[in-house]
């Protein structure tokens, strides 16, 4: 009827053209430019088929994209089962197979295109430490984890290389306690990481007797609780299982509560903040009006007081301008909008946003510095109330000195379960304290020992603890690191620094070349030795120390019984602290009347006391850098010192050792 009706109404509409066309003198329209009934419809159909392709291809997408989305939500859980593997293909695959267009319309309950589309790093990079033949000795390092991968690589992994490095005898393998992000990495990028009970039954599986484990949590909270469940179920399947301590450490039991840890940690990421942002102090940065605020994640756990007391801490250092929040405001003058009044009061202006997270991960990237109005660096900036506000994501696990952290709670572990000794010297033994001559091999022609000194070097073992001095070939070599040279590279990491040294070749000819401290960890075994040369450039490389043959006349005392009166010029090695303080090398060692004594200057004014043997000694002078005249017992020993530091607001003592090399000493 609608046909018939459009088919008479332009045969009408024809006529009375035609008649009004007979009383005008306009030229007629050509019926060539009116169109046809059959024309009409047939565009209209074409029209409406083109509406209904569009709106059928558009459901297509939705169709396509919710498929994905919902299988990526099957394996955004915490629970793994005997077809998670299957799932996580699956959504890969699906993935895959969308257009561009129909990626960017994935959205479920936890999906969305970022799960598989946003770059986060080469995962290729990473170690899952997922290897079999650990054998009787092991270090699972266990974390939440990320799907970061830049940041794990840079974190986690940072972490378990340092461990492995410091313990050459024991597998250090690897557990996330979160199959949320197993599952996450697996998919995207086909990496595949044990959880918990995985990690557990392949020590079963592989024997392992000893089991040591070293979580990266940051403090004892509900993760570390549950951690410790976890290893209860498996505990009667090894002979020794000890877990280690968390980052921060021990609790306490309120803010004002705080430990070696929790300021050593604050040291840490104060130091690093203040040097990223470009300041040259933690003055510099007070004066530009700077505050720092370091977010971690918060908790309604008991061991929330760790933040406060974390924020105790930063204040007893004289951080002023340091302020803790958390991302889940526990405890609640951690919340955000309690910081950003805070800070705003303090008069800051600037603000530099951090995260108090031993990995960056999604809390760091997307709670801090995401671009939803409810991150952190987005509420900074809504309140008008600062001048900028900039973000720094690195996670604590980057840096060297929280690294030897971890490195200590695990050692600390092992000599708790008596396992400190195991693979020790040659098979298994462990040397006694005294002073001996060492081969040492490298893996390069073009790295090694002075040819005056035949392939060997001194070694001195104390407490266990076994330094080889080595002097090469010349001074071409300028730092070492005991570790690989990415870790080098980073802030806060622990250089070797050179001595140096008067080598005499057999036809009786002198060079002066540079020397060094290697710590060893285990002799005959290999280990990652790190150097720099004069070009700037890191190589890695493999050393190791064996032949340990005792020194002939090895007693404490036995370079100072026979000294003549007289002063002497004299090198000497030198570890402890952060590394950026130490007593310059040569000192002046005076002996007179049977009593040595050497003249010690620090590289830094703020040492008002040094203790040697529970005797103090205040400084020699009232000017420049600090100078003690201090005791020596003994040459070719670590000799144990205490400095009192007043750099901060609050003194601190730390704890050095000073090694006088009776082979560099030089009659002035």
């Amino acid at each position: 009827m609608k046909k018939k009706f459009l088919t008479a109404g332009l045969a009408f509409g024809m006529i009375c053209s035609v008649a009004f066309t007979g009383c005008s003198n306009e030229t007629p329209v050509s019926t060539d430019e009116t169109l046809t009934a059959d024309e009409a419809d047939s565009a209209q159909e074409t029209d409406g088929q083109a509406e209904t392709d569009s709106a059928q291809e558009t459901v297509r997408d939705q169709e396509a994209a919710d498929k994905v989305a919902a299988l990526i939500d099957d394996i955004y859980v915490q629970v793994r089962t005997e077809n998670t593997d299957e799932q996580c293909a699956q959504a890969k695959a699906a993935w895959d197979a969308l257009t561009d267009a129909q990626k960017e319309l994935v959205e479920g309950e936890n999906a969305d295109p970022d799960y598989f589309g946003r770059d986060t790093g080469d995962a290729s990079k990473d170690d899952p430490r997922n290897q079999d033949e650990i054998g009787e000795n092991e270090i699972l390092v266990v974390s939440f984890g990320t799907s970061f991968n830049d940041s794990r690589i840079a974190d986690i992994k940072g972490i378990e290389d340092a461990i492995q490095a410091a313990n050459p005898d024991w597998s250090v393998r690897r557990a996330f306690t979160a199959q949320v992000i197993i599952n996450h990495v697996q998919a995207r990028d086909s990496e595949f990481i044990d959880n918990m009970d995985q990690a557990l039954e392949r020590a079963v599986r592989n024997g392992v007797k000893n089991l040591v484990i070293q979580p990266t949590h940051l403090m004892h909270g509900a993760e570390y609780d549950e951690l410790a469940e976890s290893v209860e179920t498996y505990r009667d399947q090894f002979e020794t299982v000890k877990i280690a301590e968390p980052l921060l450490g021990e609790v306490g039991a309120d803010a004002s509560v705080v430990n070696e840890d929790k300021a050593a940690v604050a040291d840490a990421i104060l130091a690093a903040t203040v040097a990223d942002a470009g300041y040259g102090s933690l003055a510099e940065a007070q004066e530009d009006g700077t505050a720092f605020v370091f977010l971690g994640h918060g908790t309604s756990h008991t061991a929330k007081v760790s933040y406060s007391q974390m924020q105790t801490q930063l204040t007893d250092i004289g951080c002023v301008n340091a302020f803790v929040g958390t991302v889940e405001g526990e405890p609640e003058e951690t919340a955000c909008e309690a910081v950003i009044e805070a800070v705003k009061m303090a008069g800051y202006k600037k603000v530099i946003l951090r995260p108090l997270m031993v990995v960056a991960g999604d809390h760091a990237n997307n709670d801090m510095a995401g671009d939803d109005e409810d991150s952190w660096i987005s509420m900074f900036q809504a309140s008008g109330s600062f001048d900028s506000v900039d973000v720094q994501i690195v996670g604590l696990g980057s840096i060297a000195t929280i690294q030897e952290i971890y490195v200590a709670h695990t050692a600390a572990a092992l000599d708790a379960a008596d396992l400190s000794k195991i693979g020790s010297g040659p098979s298994g033994t462990q040397l006694a304290d005294g002073t001996y001559s060492a081969a040492f091999h490298t893996d390069s022609s073009m790295f090694r020992v002075s040819e005056a000194c035949d392939g060997r070097g001194t070694l001195t073992v104390k407490n266990g603890e076994m330094t080889l001095h080595i002097s090469l070939g010349s001074k071409k070599i300028v730092n070492l690191y005991p570790g690989l040279a990415a870790d080098a590279q980073k802030d806060g990491a622990a250089l070797l620094m050179p001595t140096e040294d008067t080598v005499t070749y057999s036809d009786g000819m002198t060079e002066e070349v540079y020397g060094f401290d290697v710590p060893v960890p285990a002799l005959e075994t290999e280990f990652d030795l790190a150097l720099i040369g004069t070009k700037g450039k890191w190589y890695d490389h493999k050393v190791s120390v064996s032949d340990a043959a005792p020194l002939e006349g090895d007693t404490p005392t036995a370079k100072t019984d026979i000294l003549k009166d007289g002063v002497y010029s004299v090198e000497i090695a030198f570890e402890g602290g952060s590394g950026k303080a130490q007593i310059l090398s040569p000192v002046t060692v005076t002996v007179k009347g049977g009593n040595v004594t050497a003249k010690a200057q620090w590289n830094s004014p703020n040492y008002d006391y040094m203790l040697v043997d529970g005797q103090k000694y205040l400084p020699v002078n009232t000017d420049g850098d600090s100078v003690f005249e201090i005791p020596v017992s003994c040459f070719d020993k670590p000799i144990t010192v205490v400095g009192d530091t007043v750099a901060m607001s609050k003194p601190h003592e730390v704890e050095y050792t000073i090694t006088f090399r009776s082979e560099t000493m030089k009659e002035q």
